[in-house]
């Protein structure tokens, strides 16, 4: 992780339902973290360039579609109620599989549910999210964290609020958007100060040194 990636770049898939923390947290740490560098850089990327309805009804307009082919350094999965249909998207199964095995698959959520489904997860540890709503808490639903072990059964299940499995990254509730992005700022090879500075002009310093230590690192 030492090794800094100059020009990183982070691709969001957008989709329907996609649940709103989820993407916009770490799209707002590469947001901030260009004022430090402006190389920095964070789109959307969707199937197609038709403008999205996610969760709550807010609209985003995706800055890629897949066709288009983006250069990226990590893709990232947000959840959200949306990725129950996602996990049957065969186009979005396809793209990942064609993107370069230099580019970092990463998920924020119930994202991780889509690449357990591809078996991507197989042998590796992953994670997230831990606390249900409603529905999910009842005798009807299931917590999303089972829903994977459910769907991934050969992924080893863990409670960490990142997970880094190397080319997989997983993070989990939908607050720990926050945390991917700035473990995604480590990935790029940026030194713990900047990453720190990062969370401090965003005022969320405390936050961040109470969760940076809540991760998860496979070792090669």
């Amino acid at each position: 992780m030492s090794i800094r990636i100059p020009g990183f770049r982070l691709g969001i898939y957008a989709f329907k339902d996609a649940e709103v923390i989820d993407f916009a947290a770490p799209y707002g740490v590469f947001s901030v973290a260009r004022r430090f560098d402006a190389e920095l850089d964070v789109f959307l990327v969707a199937e197609n360039l038709r403008p999205i309805q996610t969760q709550a009804g807010l609209m985003v307009v995706p800055n890629y579609g897949f066709s288009d082919r983006p250069a990226m350094d990590a893709f990232l999965i947000p959840g959200g109620f949306g990725t129950r249909q996602e996990l049957h998207n065969k186009n979005l199964h396809q793209f990942i599989h064609q993107l370069p095995e230099s580019c970092l698959l990463t998920s924020v959520c119930t994202g991780s549910w889509i690449y357990g489904k591809m078996g991507l997860l197989d042998g590796l540890p992953a994670t997230n999210r831990k606390e249900p709503d409603r529905l999910e808490a009842s005798t009807a639903g299931k917590v999303p964290i089972d829903r994977l072990a459910e769907i991934a059964p050969a992924c080893r299940i863990s409670k960490a609020r990142v997970v880094d499995a190397g080319r997989i990254v997983t993070a989990g509730g939908i607050a720990s958007g926050m945390e991917m992005g700035f473990h995604l700022l480590r990935r790029a090879g940026y030194k713990e100060e900047f990453v720190s500075e990062v969370a401090r002009t965003m005022e969320y310093h405390q936050a961040y040194e109470l969760y940076r230590h809540d991760l998860e690192v496979v070792n090669s």
